[in-house]
């Protein structure tokens, strides 16, 4: 008797055991993300939300570190044998990170309706030398935002077509008293510096790089420094901005201290919510200006991808992570933030509602973006430029100078 008891008490426990397992075993990933710009960490977090809901079996361990830390997060990782099995990459990284073995080539994965689907730009975030190492996920450019308050008040009907425009209606509304300095750039020690540099660079036609030699130390490449020095000088240009990122240009404009400001698309949305901004409803956006007889318009490609590090012990898992975060289900819902990779997209009433402004800059922007140097030694070259930007703007060397110390600190 006592012996069917026991046999019946470790029976209804095995059975509530049973019961109170997982349906699953859980596969853990892990995914690194960046803190700023684009999709907040509370967006990407409701994603990840969603797929694990839809994929039980899988958990997503999330981190984020601002831009600035991302590049060296990813590679030493590496060096320590892992970490992270997906990562969110920067157009300018496929180089290095191909070369180096950090990511792996994904080229197979993509299907038909990918290739047909994304819009073809998007494709040149994610590739090197003919392979693609991931899907791109934060298609982007940068924008001139204007105050359209500012520039009524001032009587300017239109927003700048050229850069030599801009610097003319920025001095009607200083002059007026409107604004003691109308323009916000994030020109700081940083990749930053790097983005509205390359835009001027597109705009005055000039190349970083040719017959693998640097080349932007003469020609459209000195123009553009020479520009941003002369706005600075003039006093057009808000002084912190040789210290400001993205984030900063975008609290002063919705702060109202700014009639222009070159951002990303994610600032549009922003700077229109009357919950945290003070000129909502007054935000203009166009593609960047032209320079006369060389461009109409200019843009530099400032969009990022996610991929696999290669020493992913759970790739499939991190491909299906990185397949629903890209959909366009997924980037349909979020288009307020960042615009979607998918070409049919921009037909959908649901995502341009409400930023069709927007919408018409991106057709433009997007077409013209401009790409940084695709070198494996980006990282090199950038900080040379970075050191030269500042150097100029602080007046401690002359532009030609400054881009000539540059080119031979490159690496290249």
């Amino acid at each position: 008797m006592l012996k069917s008891i026991t046999t019946a008490l470790l029976g209804a426990t095995l059975l509530a055991a049973a019961l109170s397992a997982p349906a699953h075993a859980q596969t853990k990933i892990n995914a690194l993300f960046m803190a700023q710009a684009a999709y907040s960490e509370a967006d990407v977090r409701a994603m990840t939300e969603s797929f694990t809901k839809a994929n039980p079996d899988i958990s997503v361990n999330l981190e984020f570190v601002p831009y600035e830390g991302l590049h060296d997060k990813t590679v030493l990782a590496q060096g320590s044998g892992g970490g992270y099995d997906v990562v969110l990459f920067d157009v300018i990284w496929p180089a290095e990170y191909a070369t180096n073995k950090v990511l792996l080539d994904v080229s197979d994965k993509i299907t038909p309706e990918m290739k047909s689907g994304v819009l073809p730009g998007a494709w040149t975030t994610v590739e090197y030398e003919g392979k693609r190492y991931g899907l791109p996920w934060i298609l982007d450019t940068k924008y001139l935002f204007y105050n359209k308050e500012i520039l009524q008040k001032a009587g300017i009907a239109n927003p700048p077509r050229t850069w030599a425009e801009l610097s003319e209606q920025a001095k009607i509304i200083k002059d007026k008293g409107l604004l003691s300095t109308p323009i916000a750039w994030s020109w700081s020690q940083a990749e930053a510096a790097i983005c509205d540099y390359t835009t001027l660079v597109s705009a005055y036609g000039g190349s970083f790089i040719k017959d693998g030699k640097p080349v932007f130390q003469t020609g459209g490449g000195l123009d553009a420094l020479n520009y941003m020095v002369e706005s600075y000088k003039s006093g057009l240009t808000n002084p912190n901005s040789k210290e400001f990122l993205e984030e900063d240009v975008r609290r002063v404009f919705q702060n109202g201290e700014a009639a222009f400001a070159l951002n990303w698309t994610y600032m549009y949305n922003m700077a229109n919510n009357p919950k945290d901004s003070k000129v909502a409803g007054k935000v203009g956006v166009v593609p960047a200006p032209g320079v006369e007889g060389k461009s109409t318009v200019s843009a530099v490609n400032g969009s990022m991808g996610l991929g696999i590090t290669s020493t992913s012990k759970q790739p499939d898992e991190a491909w299906k992570y990185i397949t629903f975060m890209t959909s366009q289900a997924t980037q349909n819902q979020y288009a307020k933030l960042s615009l979607p990779i998918w070409t049919s997209s921009y037909d959908d009433p649901a995502v341009s509602k409400g930023q069709e402004e927007l919408i018409a800059a991106a057709k433009t922007g997007l077409a013209a973006m401009y790409p940084r140097p695709t070198t494996p030694k980006y990282q090199e070259l950038s900080t040379a430029l970075q050191q030269a930007v500042q150097e100029s703007l602080l007046g401690q060397e002359a532009p030609e100078a400054a881009l000539k110390a540059a080119a031979e600190n490159s690496g290249l």
